[in-house]
């Protein structure tokens, strides 16, 4: 099957950072789905990990990124329930497994959903990922009730991929106010176009949050810089209150400063329940059969906004090239039917 891959982590510009391979079919697992992939979204997960392995040592194979799809079930292994042949699915994958980046994939049945069927394919892929971890940051790590109970969110990053769903989730399902952070004019009214109440400048995040009114913020989910905005996410997070982020850091983080307020910090993965095989694992199914129904009930929006076409080493390039400039507003597709 033709794939694009790499062997050694190589800048967007180098000649061999991405290449067309063509590899053999997938072996199935017993509950695996083999997915004819038709539309993929670009993340940047997909850049962070071509450029993080095989810095010293190169795969002995070609290495297949890509971590949300699209596409048509071929075949099945004998644990599968619930799917059949022919059943048009998405899903964001496994990061201990090949990617999306080829025309077959072999997914474990248990973290994939039937698609959303009012949406094209590419709007459809660049939900999936995006979707698991705005859910699960939102109702997992963070505990928002369902319901109207008044509280604040602040999202800082709202203008990114997961940001963008967070926001569209805590407006429709939740009673909470929202407060996204941006510092562009572009960035700014692409948070208020998901739904945030307020937009707020990342840059003056104390001054500019409290004067909308909470001195403290009960909910703080945070997809920019974990250490840039430590001190400020601990001096605004309620007493009793929580902080989720998803971005990692290679600096010491104070955690004592949430101690006086018994505030907790939380981490989300995505990939969690899949890397350690989690006996919850199906959870991440059922949360995309939701989103499923939210979007083909227009509760839930796609956030793509660019399409790129055809699966090759070029494109696929040319997408993390769009993506590392790190000025992406919504979603990158691409479309691998065209």
């Amino acid at each position: 099957m033709k794939a694009v891959g790499f062997l050694k982590s190589l800048p967007i510009e180098a000649e061999d950072s991405l290449t067309d391979v063509t590899l053999p079919t997938p072996d199935l697992r017993d509950a695996d789905l083999l997915v004819k992939v038709e539309a993929i979204s670009i993340n940047p997960a997909d850049a962070k990990r071509r450029i993080r392995t095989a810095v010293d040592t190169p795969h002995a194979e070609p290495f297949i990124l890509g971590y949300d799809a699209v596409g048509t079930v071929e075949a099945l292994g004998k644990d599968v329930t619930g799917f059949k042949a022919g059943d048009l699915v998405w899903y964001a994958g496994d990061a201990n497994r090949a990617g999306s980046y080829a025309e077959l994939q072999a997914v474990d049945h248990r973290i994939v959903a039937h698609a959303p069927k009012s949406v094209s394919k590419p709007a459809a892929a660049a939900l999936p990922l995006v979707s698991l971890t705005a859910w699960e940051m939102l109702f997992e790590r963070l505990q928002v009730p369902v319901d109207e109970t008044p509280a604040s969110l602040l999202i800082i990053g709202g203008a990114g991929g997961v940001g963008s769903i967070t926001t569209q989730l805590a407006r429709k399902l939740t009673g909470l106010n929202v407060i996204s952070t941006a510092s562009r004019p572009e960035t700014a009214a692409w948070c208020r176009k998901m739904g945030a109440h307020h937009v707020v400048n990342h840059r003056e995040l104390i001054a500019e949050t409290r004067a909308l009114g909470p001195e403290f913020i009960q909910y703080i989910a945070q997809y920019a810089d974990t250490s840039m905005h430590w001190d400020a996410m601990c001096e605004l997070v309620a007493p009793q209150g929580r902080i989720g982020t998803i971005v990692e850091t290679d600096d010491t983080l104070d955690i004592s400063a949430l101690q006086g307020k018994s505030a907790a910090l939380m981490w989300e993965l995505m990939f969690t329940r899949s890397l350690f095989g989690t006996p919850d694992m199906a959870k991440q199914g059922q949360i995309l059969n939701r989103m499923a129904r939210l979007v083909d009930d227009g509760v839930i929006s796609t956030t793509e906004t660019r399409v790129l076409h055809g699966l090759s080493a070029q494109t696929l390039k040319n997408a993390h090239e769009i993506i590392e400039t790190g000025a992406m507003v919504g979603k990158l597709v691409v479309d691998y039917a065209s």
